[in-house]
């Protein structure tokens, strides 16, 4: 019998966590082992709640970090299960998404690392309310209807794979983990893991979910998350990861999104902060002195 293991990293989003709960229990196939990584109890939603759906659920209390929260996380799974899955805490899950990626390993044995299908995304929106993404979900499950339909690969040979939804087989990792030296939210952490994992990475509507790329708490200085869209990619290339015509084309589109929206920018988004980001990892690159960690000083220096 295959094990599950889902881990949810998350910091001050107990709203986050209170609503994902019930996704999860609702799963026609179990995990074997839920953890919540979390930086303080304050993170965490009321513990009667926790406890009416999730009553076996783990606690971890890790630094903040995303690299280092999905790190504790994963140091406590390896031994003890088949499969690690990564889900954010404002992604919502259809029923059938755990059974789902067992059956995508099944299927798919030269995979060591799948991402599932978006049925959408608020990322790149002013975000979905939770009413909004289960209308999407119960559509999409009344579609399907069944929980073993026909599923297919959507992308083959992946470069990373995306961390609000993203499962790996543990043998594969071994001593693999998260790169650290990508602090705080760790701009392109995912993409750095799966990139560096053995065996090929693949896309599946094997499973779905709907990321609703919720606002709160997500990005309070635009001028760091400028900074590490620059630093960050030309960091993973550097040391081998990644492309660098992935890292070239991911910094590109980034910086001309900014520079060009600014002037008539969302209102979730702080345009003329990530473009001044921007420049002030382009003179750090210019002075020798750009490093990912350079986030960490900019974060005291608010």
């Amino acid at each position: 019998m295959t094990s599950v293991a889902l881990i949810i990293c998350s910091v001050g989003r107990p709203d986050c966590l209170r609503d994902l709960l019930p996704w999860i229990a609702r799963q026609t196939c179990a995990p074997d082992r839920v953890l919540f990584v979390v930086t303080k109890p304050e993170d965490l939603p009321p513990e009667d709640t926790l406890l009416e759906h999730l009553p076996d659920a783990e606690i971890l209390y890790s630094p903040k970090g995303l690299p280092r929260q999905r790190n504790c996380g994963l140091e406590a799974v390896l031994d003890t299960t088949d499969i690690v899955v990564f889900i954010d805490d404002d992604y919502l899950p259809a029923g059938h998404a755990l059974a789902g990626i067992v059956s995508a390993f099944e299927s798919f044995p030269q995979a060591n690392g799948i991402t599932g299908l978006l049925l959408a995304d608020g990322i790149h929106s002013q975000g979905l309310s939770v009413p909004e993404a289960a209308a999407l979900l119960a559509e999409h499950e009344k579609a399907t209807q069944q929980e073993q339909a026909d599923f297919e690969v959507l992308e083959h040979n992946l470069v990373g794979l995306y961390g609000c939804n993203m499962a790996y087989r543990t043998r594969a990792i071994g001593t693999l983990r998260f790169d650290e030296s990508l602090p705080l939210y760790g701009w392109q952490e995912d993409v750095d893991f799966a990139a560096r994992l053995p065996g090929e990475k693949l896309r599946t509507n094997a499973f779905s979910g709907v990321h609703c790329g919720t606002k709160a708490g997500r990005e309070t200085s635009g001028h760091m998350l400028g900074y590490s869209q620059v630093v960050n990619p030309i960091y993973l290339s550097r040391k081998g990861s990644l492309p660098w015509r992935f890292s070239a084309r991911l910094v590109l589109r980034n910086v001309l999104a900014n520079h060009v929206k600014m002037w008539r920018p969302e209102p979730w988004i702080d345009r003329a902060q990530r473009a001044r980001g921007n420049w002030i990892a382009v003179r750090d690159i210019l002075l020798g002195r750009a490093t990912p960690m350079r986030i960490l000083e900019m974060a005291k220096q608010g």
